[in-house]
C-alpha cells in the first residue's frame, strides 16, 4: 500500500490556491509592498513549473519598507525578505 506524501511541496500549491479562492479573500496582486499585510498568504511561480507559498508576517525588512515572509522551501521554516523575489501569482487573506 502506498502512503500519502507527508511533504508539503509544489504539487499542492495549486490546491491551496483553489481553496483560498473559494474560502478566503482574494486580494490584488501588486508590486507595492504596502498592499501586503501581516497574515496575508502569497504564492509565487519560481519558474520551471514550480510554485511556492508563504505567509506575510509582522516583522519588517532591514530597510523597514516591507513585511517579511515565513515559508519553507526545503530547509525548514525561515523568515526572509523575499516578497518580490519571484513572480507573485496569488495573494489571499484567510480568517
Amino acid at each position: 500500500m502506498k502512503l500519502a506524501d507527508t511533504n508539503i511541496d509544489h504539487r499542492r500549491i495549486q490546491n491551496l490556491m483553489v481553496f483560498f479562492e473559494g474560502h478566503g479573500l482574494v486580494k490584488s496582486i501588486t508590486k507595492n509592498s504596502e498592499d501586503y499585510s501581516s497574515s496575508d498568504i502569497v504564492s509565487w511561480n519560481l519558474g520551471g513549473g514550480t510554485n511556492h507559498i508563504g505567509i506575510v508576517v509582522d516583522r519588517k525588512s532591514e530597510d523597514g519598507k516591507q513585511n517579511l515572509i515565513v515559508h519553507n522551501i526545503g530547509v525548514g521554516q525561515v523568515v526572509e525578505d523575499c516578497l518580490f523575489e519571484f513572480r507573485v501569482i496569488g495573494h489571499y487573506f484567510y480568517k
